[in-house]
């Protein structure tokens, strides 16, 4: 029997993770209820839509699917999340019902990979604080005399979480004469071979690294993991990238190490999200500040529906998810 799909997200995340070429894929193998989403799943169209739906396909911004939603939803068996965290909207009901829920995260981290490496590659060339000194004097810079130890070879890069971004950051600098340290407290010695880095404690990693690099998932215990004492143990000339949250880390802490001139920060997520407008980070010459833009946008949306896609073309065959979401992993991921 062909199983029968759903979108349920609001029309707008629709519209940007889903062009319409990006749903061609599931037909004929499967049947597309509507390409139009469920956006609200209390309205008489959306219940009918559910009533008939096998999978759903979900996006940021679907609302909560509990039991009440569920009871409309006879045939529903899987929760494809064309997004990261599914915690938003995955209720306790799924679990219960054993309802099988597969999410896009691994999608997601691909360009936080790309931009975090892209940022540990510059922030080694010193090519930010080279480039700034190059807009001031407007003149010849002699950048080996401001920077005598530029260049990527054999630094050591500390990644802090080999998460799912962490581990694409790991992949994408192999080819890189660079050593690459990790600290995780999941992360046993043997997979840490596997992945070809070194396994440390994170007061040596960000002692001893020349980029440190935050991957960790924002959960009520690593609320603060970059304190005081561990920022005011990073060495001289250290540069900082937060690609994880912002409330991860002690940004006052953070702020008068960078004021005292020697450590950089690479910073696409802060607390508040916006920043206010006199915060220093915004004008401190050792700052680069991105506005959340790590994360899949613009083109790399459409990486996240076809992992979606593909999870539900692995279904139709009678394969099994790819990316599946478990119960238990929600206590350490985000």
């Amino acid at each position: 029997m062909t199983l029968n799909v759903a979108l349920a997200m609001p029309s707008h995340t629709a519209r940007a993770v889903f062009p319409p070429r990006s749903l061609d894929p599931l037909e004929p193998a499967l049947t597309l209820l509507s390409r139009d989403p469920i956006q609200d799943f209390t309205t008489a169209e959306g219940r009918a839509v559910l009533a008939e739906a096998d999978i759903l396909i979900t996006g940021w911004g679907c609302p909560m699917i509990d039991h009440t939603v569920l009871d409309a939803a006879p045939r529903l068996r899987y929760v494809l999340h064309a997004a990261g965290s599914v915690k938003h909207h995955i209720g306790d009901a799924c679990w219960e019902r054993g309802i099988q829920v597969s999410s896009a995260a691994d999608a997601n981290a691909i360009p936080v990979a790309e931009y975090t490496v892209a940022m540990i590659i510059l922030a080694n060339k010193r090519v930010l604080q080279i480039a700034r000194a190059l807009h001031t004097t407007r003149t010849d810079v002699l950048a080996e005399q401001l920077f005598p130890d530029m260049g990527n070879y054999r630094k050591r890069v500390g990644i802090i979480g080999a998460s799912k971004i962490g581990r694409h950051v790991i992949r994408l600098l192999a080819p890189y004469e660079l050593e690459v340290v990790v600290a995780d407290p999941y992360l046993s010695p043997e997979e840490a071979a596997v992945l070809g880095v070194g396994l440390v404690s994170l007061e040596e990693l960000v002692s001893g690294s020349d980029v440190v690099s935050l991957h960790a998932p924002s959960l009520p215990s690593t609320r603060n993991l970059m304190d005081a004492g561990l920022i005011e143990r990073m060495q001289r000339g250290t540069t900082f990238i937060n690609t994880s949250r912002g409330e991860l880390v002690d940004q006052d802490a953070l702020l008068a190490r960078i004021e005292r001139g020697d450590l950089y920060a690479v910073l696409d997520v802060t607390t508040p999200w916006v920043l206010p407008a006199e915060s220093r980070f915004y004008t401190h010459p050792n700052v680069l500040l991105t506005p959340h833009v790590a994360g899949s946008l613009g083109n790399e949306l459409e990486r996240m529906a076809a992992s979606a896609v593909n999870e539900a073309l692995r279904l139709s065959r009678g394969e099994t998810l790819r990316f599946p979401v478990r119960l238990e992993d929600l206590a350490f991921t985000a």
